[in-house]
């Protein structure tokens, strides 16, 4: 094994076993096929404090209920049951 020499030092040898635990659906976890625009309470945990919505690789849902959801949340701003900003 070939070590290359750095200007500071050696470089450091990278552990192979970290391993990331893979991310399940809460949608398709609860087997909902829908998302309903009117439930405030699901709707609000994928929103940020800013009032932007959390993206799918951070909050871990899958690309069509990610879809869904993005679409029920615009649903309820354009209603007005959610903000589109905050006021601070």
């Amino acid at each position: 094994m070939k070590v290359k020499l750095k200007a500071k030092g050696f470089k450091k040898k990278k552990s192979k076993f970290f391993s990331y635990r893979k991310r399940v659906c809460r949608f398709c976890a609860d087997r909902l096929k829908r998302i309903d625009f009117k439930d405030l309470k699901i709707m609000e945990s994928f929103i940020k404090e800013r009032g932007r919505m959390v993206s799918s690789r951070s909050s871990g849902t899958c690309a069509k209920h990610q879809r869904q959801l993005s679409q029920a949340i615009k649903h309820a701003r354009f209603l007005a049951l959610l903000p589109y900003t905050t006021y601070k």
